[in-house]
C-alpha cells in the first residue's frame, strides 16, 4: 500500500470520530444544564480546555459565553478542531480515496458535508441544535457501520482504525481530565450532593453510562468512572480499548516494532495504576497528561514508520489539503 493513501486513510479515521466526539461535547454539555441545580453557573469554557485550542478562541473571543463556545466548537473556520472542518477533512481525505473505500461510505460523508454546510448555523440556537447534533451523530454512527459492513478488513481498513482509535483515546483522556476534574474543582459553588451528576454526565459524553452501570455494581462516584473509562477492556470508548485496537491493527502492519512497543508500555502504564490512588494525592491531573504525551508519541511514531515523515508535517499536509 503506498504510504500516500495509508495517510489519507488514517486522517480520514481521525477526521471522522473527530466529528463525532465534537458532537457529543456540544450535546451532553446542553443537557448537564437541564440537570444541574438553578443556582450553578455553569462553565462552557470547560469545552475550549478540552478540544485544547483556547488560545485560538481567544484570539477571537473575549468571553466563553454559551453562544461563543457553541458557535466556536461547531462552525468556526478558524478552528481547526472545529466540527465543520473536521467533516470537511473527513470528506477531503475519502475524496481522494473513493477507489478504496466504499461507494456507499463515500455517499455518507459527502451527505453529512451537505448537511452541515446546510444546517449548522441552526445549532447557534437552542432551538435548533437537539435535532442537528441528533442527526450528525447518526451520520457518523452509520458511516462507522458501513466501513466495518462493506470495506475489506486489510491495511486500508486497519489504517482508518488507527486513526478512528488514536482520536477516541485521545479524547478520552481530555474529557477524564477536564470534563471532570477542572468541573468539579471550578464550580465550587456545587453542593457534594450533585457530585453524581457531574460523573454522570462524564459518562454520558462517551454514551458510556449504561454499560459502567452493567459492569460497576455501585452507585457512580469517581474512581470507578475514572477506572471503567481508562481501564475497561470491553467497552469501545475506553483507552484500554483503544490501545488493544490499536495493537491489533499494529500487529497487521510490517516494521511494526516501535509502534507495538509504545502501545505495550502505556497499556501497562495503565493497567498498573490506581484510580483511588491517583484522586487521593491529587495526581489523575499529571497521569493523564503523561498518557496523553504516550498518544501524541505514538501518533508520530505512525507518521515516520508508515508515512515517512514527521507527523507535524503529516497533520499540516492533511490541514492545507482540505
Amino acid at each position: 500500500m503506498l504510504s500516500r493513501v495509508a495517510e489519507r486513510m488514517y486522517w480520514f479515521g481521525r477526521y471522522s470520530e473527530r466529528v463525532e466526539n465534537t458532537d457529543r461535547l456540544v450535546s451532553v454539555n446542553a443537557n448537564l444544564l437541564l440537570d444541574l441545580p438553578k443556582m450553578v453557573k455553569h462553565i462552557w469554557g470547560d469545552l475550549i480546555n478540552i478540544t485544547g485550542v483556547s488560545d485560538v478562541f481567544f484570539r477571537k473571543f473575549s468571553r466563553p459565553d454559551e453562544r461563543n463556545v457553541v458557535k466556536f466548537i461547531l462552525a468556526d473556520e478558524s478552528n481547526p478542531a472545529s466540527l465543520v472542518c473536521s467533516v470537511r477533512g473527513a470528506r477531503e481525505n475519502a475524496r481522494t480515496t473513493r477507489e478504496i473505500i466504499p461507494a456507499e461510505a463515500w455517499e455518507e460523508i459527502n451527505e453529512l458535508h451537505l448537511y452541515v454546510k446546510k444546517n449548522v448555523s441552526k445549532a447557534l440556537v437552542r432551538e435548533g441544535r437537539h435535532r442537528f447534533l441528533n442527526d450528525v451523530m447518526t451520520f457518523c454512527q452509520q458511516l462507522t457501520g458501513l466501513l466495518y459492513g462493506n470495506m475489506s478488513h486489510g491495511n486500508a481498513y486497519d489504517f482508518i482504525r488507527i486513526g478512528m482509535n488514536l482520536e477516541r483515546a485521545d479524547m478520552t483522556t481530555r474529557i477524564v481530565d477536564v470534563g471532570c476534574m477542572n468541573l468539579m474543582q471550578e464550580q465550587e459553588d456545587i453542593p457534594d450532593s450533585f457530585d453524581d451528576i457531574l460523573w454522570m454526565n462524564v459518562l454520558r459524553s462517551l454514551s458510556a453510562y449504561q454499560m459502567y452501570r452493567q459492569n460497576v455494581r455501585d452507585r457512580v462516584n469517581g474512581e470507578d468512572v475514572v477506572d471503567f473509562l481508562l481501564k475497561d477492556p470491553e467497552f469501545p470508548r475506553s483507552v484500554g480499548h483503544c490501545l488493544a485496537e490499536l495493537e491489533a491493527c499494529f500487529n497487521r502492519l510490517p516494521h511494526n516494532d516501535l509502534p507495538l512497543r509504545s502501545i505495550l508500555h502505556l497499556r501497562r502504564l495503565i493497567n498498573e495504576v490506581s484510580a483511588s490512588n491517583l484522586m487521593e494525592s491529587n495526581r489523575l491531573h499529571s497521569f493523564i497528561d503523561d498518557v496523553q504525551v504516550e498518544l501524541a508519541d505514538i501518533h508520530n511514531q505512525v507518521a515516520q514508520t508508515w508515512f515517512g515523515h514527521s507527523a507535524e508535517r503529516s497533520e499540516q499536509a492533511m490541514a492545507d489539503s482540505s
